[in-house]
């Protein structure tokens, strides 16, 4: 075991359309939203300028894999995202299994009253808080970081 690891962790929940963003306080306690990014060119510079200003310790990207752990494109996306991230970045990015976050935070905006509608804009930073928050307890409760570290190869960079 080595601990719990103090500092800024950044949560990114990759979708088709939009992604949501979300930070843990310096201490690695909390995780709030951040922001929704637009998923267009312009997607992984802007997320490189939330890392510039938050400074975190590393990356978490939600990785969705199916119910039976077997990849589907939207791993393969997630993963092509997380190296575009890493290219522009020297931040660690650590892949997370995001199975359920996305529900999670539908039924939690659901259950404070918002109707999936009036979510859209929100749910994708509730479940980059969702994955990111699960990362935190994970690593609290382990002693070891959440996820698989995201190995780039030179033909990424």
């Amino acid at each position: 075991m080595t601990g719990f690891r103090r500092g800024v962790r950044l949560g990114i929940d990759v979708g088709r359309a939009r992604i949501g963003v979300a930070r843990s306080d310096p201490d690695g306690m909390l995780a709030v939203p951040v922001e929704t990014v637009a998923r267009d060119d312009g997607s992984v510079a802007r997320i490189a300028q939330l890392i510039g200003e938050y400074e975190p310790l590393e990356i978490l990207v939600g990785l969705p894999i199916n119910m039976r752990g077997e990849d589907t494109p939207s791993t393969v996306d997630a993963r092509d995202f997380a190296r575009a991230l890493g290219a522009a970045s020297s931040v660690p990015i650590r892949m997370i299994d995001e199975r359920l976050s996305t529900v999670t935070a539908h039924q939690a905006l659901r259950a404070s009253g918002r109707s999936q509608r009036d979510s859209r804009g929100v749910v994708d930073q509730a479940a980059a808080v969702v994955l990111l928050q699960h990362a935190i307890d994970t690593e609290k409760n382990t002693g070891a970081p959440a996820g698989s570290a995201l190995i780039l190869d030179e033909e990424s960079l």
